[in-house]
């Protein structure tokens, strides 16, 4: 399965020394943006969690759409496991019979997370820590 590739952490700036805040982000890089795409790289193989957690975990809670924006925007080359997010209670929330359902239907299968009828069970979705 996909990682994180190699120039992943490259695209982020570290922690300031107060451990708390991000020191500036990259160029035409939203810091919240660049939170959310950590906490989706931190969903281990066999897990998942949900587009609000993610946002919780990168320090922005009830802002689960703009997880949905970081995904979209996400460059190729990061490889982030965009497919180990999914909507509320393990829903994939692409349209059935779609592309992208297919995929993340196929990536999570892959990786041993069972998915019936769009859902995955409850015992494999996470709460992300934040980091």
């Amino acid at each position: 399965m996909p990682r994180a590739g190699k120039n992943f952490h490259a695209l982020f700036r570290p922690l300031s020394r107060d451990g708390k805040t991000r020191q500036k982000a990259s160029p035409g890089v939203n810091p919240d943006v660049e939170a959310i795409w950590h906490a989706i790289a931190s969903i281990p193989i066999g897990l998942v969690s949900t587009y609000g957690d993610v946002a919780r975990a990168a320090g922005l809670p009830g802002h689960a759409r703009q997880t949905a924006y970081a995904l979209r925007i996400v460059p190729e080359e990061m490889n982030l496991p965009w497919h180990r997010v999914m909507g509320a209670g393990g829903r994939i929330v692409f349209p059935k019979n779609s592309r992208g359902y297919r995929e993340q239907t196929r990536r999570l299968k892959s990786e041993g997370v069972t998915v019936k009828e769009g859902r995955v069970p409850k015992a494999v979705l996470m709460d992300v820590e934040k980091f």
